[in-house]
């Protein structure tokens, strides 16, 4: 399945509480439940003022779709061609 980084821009992210980031977990995983197995939510990267999502989707449509849905920004979406890690130096 198709892997997929997805850069949120949302001003002030580093600063949102556990609360907070508990309750758009929640909303993307309700979303995720009703949208089906075919997309998967892997994990994201809290940073300043941005969340980047990895997600497992058969489609760009679908990772848009789930971002209407749970009305979370999309700012960029882009496909993994590859993943390194220290072994790929092996």
């Amino acid at each position: 399945m198709p892997k997929y980084v997805i850069e949120r821009e949302i001003p002030g992210a580093g600063q949102l509480s556990a609360e907070q980031l508990q309750a758009i977990s929640q909303t993307s995983c309700g979303v995720l439940r009703n949208m089906g197995p075919e997309i998967q939510w892997v994990n994201s990267y809290v940073t300043a003022d941005k969340i980047y999502c990895v997600y497992n989707a058969p489609n760009e449509d679908m990772i848009r779709e789930h971002a209407k849905q749970g009305g979370f920004p999309a700012n960029a979406v882009n496909r993994v061609a590859r993943v390194i890690d220290p072994v790929t130096a092996e």
